[in-house]
């Protein structure tokens, strides 16, 4: 068994749409990033790539890198878990902690988890998210951004 930590984080911004987990949920504001800025995606990319000794998310699709200008983060998660399997790992599970002042995500999660599932080749029962505040504190508790961790197992 291996366990793998991510760690993903954006700031709001106007113009683009709002993606969690493989969904867009509306909002006034998206997230400011090189791909959709999914933070649920990215933060699972890099606990997966972390538990198989690979690295993180920015080492695979690098922000500096056209190709992935606008990218869907759900297919990033899906590529970087083939290599994971090429390791000779499989996915077991996932807790996702989304730390966010609003929205409120709770309506998205089965969608969120039936999505980030689907990339890892693995029933949505494998993948928990949930939603936190900040309790109005820092940075997130001002409404400036979204942070979300996650963990995750391989075998």
């Amino acid at each position: 068994m291996r366990v793998g930590i991510g760690y993903d984080s954006h700031r709001f911004t106007d113009g683009r749409r709002l993606i969690l987990g493989g969904v867009e949920i509306p909002h006034s504001q998206g997230l400011a990033g090189h791909s959709d800025a999914d933070a649920v995606a990215h933060a699972l990319t890099d606990a997966i790539l972390g538990a198989a000794g690979l690295g993180d998310i920015g080492t695979l699709f690098p922000n500096s890198d056209a190709r992935w200008k606008n990218a869907d983060s759900i297919s990033l998660l899906s590529q970087a878990y083939r290599k994971v399997t090429e390791g000779g790992f499989h996915f077991v599970s996932a807790d996702i902690t989304v730390i966010v002042e609003q929205p409120k995500i709770g309506r998205y999660v089965g969608q969120m988890r039936q999505k980030l599932a689907g990339a890892l080749a693995a029933a949505a029962d494998a993948v928990s998210v949930k939603g936190k505040t900040n309790e109005g504190m820092g940075w997130i508790g001002k409404g400036e951004g979204i942070a979300v961790i996650a963990v995750a197992v391989l075998e």
